[in-house]
């Protein structure tokens, strides 16, 4: 491992910035004219911007990196140019049983309800499932309806919802875990072999937008296996936590298997792997109409949404995990799932002793106004997904219509909260969104489209140095990690980005297209 010094640029700490920085095993060992002095092999850094790496506080890596095994349909803006797409991939792949992919726009058709018959152009004789990017839906071809067994008969999960035509037959569109679960059940499991390659994808993409540590925010079983096998192999690229996902139905049995899935991964990889968090789904999404709510959606009256977990079910899991020394890491979405959220980590921290728990809301899309000042006070880490604060086609066409115009207004309350004390962290919730952090940087700084649309919600741009503690030294407060990481100071860890301007001086609208021209994780550089 090479000593290093980083000159001609600016190194920005996280707080000031200075003209140099040196690296030795590992760590920050120098700043500024102490750094000149130490030496080392000379990076130039050509007039860009040094800082701490950036995290990720809530994304599927292994979910981003598979999609790249199966039709890309990612970018497509017409149902016609997506059933083009997987019907060139049923050609080129005649052997699956089954055609699985994503992810889907849910906007390019009304209410994001999409017809199995639209899949049957494409493929008849096998089932195909896709899921949409919000990955609380998918879209099923007729032949796999028939193989699930789904029918005009068959009864809306507990979990799920199956959207229907008037006749009462099902369209090809499934809401909500247990729904979607009837068909994705009966997919074949991936071989670890792919599994591995889908992270090792994962960390080639991360990588080269400056990422070096990933809050993987739903993780089954096969998951940490192919996590600690990419690391055996040598090809995983990147630090990650595992959020293990709770189920409301088997919680309780889970919490020894949990708990031994953690102790295999300290006692495997603890330089590069932790599991020290269970994930928790406290409710769906706005634009799906499955996001808990404390009132009916505008365009569903009567209609609160669709709660995963009853809330004394969620404060006694969230209270019982929280016993066994795991972080709480919720989504919740509609402000009545933000509420449930906090009640449960208000349990947690009533019924247990006292101890460093750190405890995630994610998404925290809609908060009622009574509950905003709670999150500081129960010291929730607030993680928001940056891209979404912006009124793109999913806000216009499915959210603001479901919430009405005085809700819209209050969504993504990121300086609300910081202005009280919040803790922020930032992730993308990948592949659901784009990955990129400057990309996220740039709308959490704006509220504005990419093509420069009036701002929404002005009052909750933040600037950019505090978007970028968000992606910094607030995931790694999220990770435990924030003695040594997020920051650039003597002693921490050499995970750095150098980007090609700095992106407090540039255009808001232009900090996306800023270069990342290196990263390092640990003082090794990996793009």
């Amino acid at each position: 491992m090479s000593d290093l010094l980083f000159t001609n640029g600016t190194s920005w700490t996280g707080t000031v910035t200075t003209d140099a920085l040196a690296v030795s095993g590992g760590r920050v060992t120098a700043l500024g004219k102490q750094a000149l002095r130490r030496g080392g092999r000379l990076v130039d850094l050509d007039g860009g911007f040094l800082m701490a790496a950036f995290g990720d506080g809530h994304a599927h890596p292994l979910f981003g990196g598979l999609e790249a095994q199966g039709p890309r349909i990612k970018e497509l803006g017409s149902v016609a140019e997506i059933i083009t797409e997987v019907g060139r991939y049923a050609a080129a792949n005649p052997s699956p049983d089954w055609i699985v992919g994503g992810s889907y726009d849910p906007t390019i058709v009304p209410d994001g309800e999409f017809d199995a018959r639209w899949l049957d152009e494409a493929v008849r004789d096998r089932p195909v499932v896709l899921r949409a990017y919000d990955y609380h839906t998918v879209w099923c071809n007729t032949a796999a309806l028939v193989r699930a067994g789904i029918g005009p008969g068959t009864p809306d999960p507990r979990l799920g919802r199956i959207v229907r035509r008037a006749d009462g037959s099902p369209l090809g569109t499934l809401r909500e875990w247990h729904a979607c679960d009837l068909v994705l059940g009966l997919t074949p499991p991936k071989p670890l072999d792919e599994l591995v390659e889908g992270l090792a994808e994962a960390g080639r993409a991360m990588s080269a937008a400056g990422i070096t540590w990933v809050q993987d925010a739903w993780v089954e079983p096969d998951t940490v296996e192919a996590y600690l096998e990419a690391a055996a192999r040598g090809v995983l690229s990147f630090r990650a936590n595992l959020g293990l996902r709770a189920d409301p139905d088997t919680w309780r049995e889970q919490r020894a298997i949990f708990a031994a899935q953690r102790d295999r991964v300290r006692e495997a990889r603890p330089e590069l792997i932790t599991a020290n968090t269970v994930k928790f789904f406290a409710d769906g999404v706005i634009e799906g109409g499955t996001a808990a709510m404390l009132a009916p959606y505008d365009d569903a009256p009567g209609c609160c949404g669709l709660p995963v977990w009853e809330p004394a079910a969620l404060a006694e899991a969230v209270t019982a995990f929280d016993a066994d020394g795991f972080q709480a890491h919720i989504h919740a979405i509609g402000d009545g799932g933000v509420r449930t959220a906090l009640d449960a980590i208000a349990r947690a921290t009533q019924q247990n002793p006292p101890w460093d728990r750190r405890p995630v809301i994610t998404h925290a899309q809609l908060v009622d106004p009574s509950d905003l000042t709670r999150f500081a006070q129960l010291k929730v880490i607030a993680n928001f997904e940056p891209f979404w604060a912006q009124p793109d086609a999913l806000q216009t066409e499915l959210t603001v219509p479901r919430l009405g115009p005085e809700r819209a207004a209050r969504q993504y309350p990121m300086r609300t909260l910081l202005e009280l004390g919040t803790v922020l962290s930032f992730g993308s919730d990948w592949p659901v969104s784009p990955y990129e952090p400057l990309l996220g940087v740039q709308i959490a700084t704006t509220r504005q489209t990419v093509d420069g649309s009036p701002p929404w919600a002005p009052g909750e741009r933040l600037a950019v140095e505090d978007a970028l503690r968000a992606y910094t030294s607030g995931v790694a407060r999220q990770a435990f990690a924030d003695d040594r990481r997020g920051v650039l100071a003597m002693g921490t860890d050499a995970d750095l980005v150098w980007l090609g301007s700095d992106p407090r001086l540039v255009d808001p609208l232009k900090i996306r297209h800023i270069p990342v021209l290196g990263t390092w994780m640990a003082g090794e550089r990996i793009h």
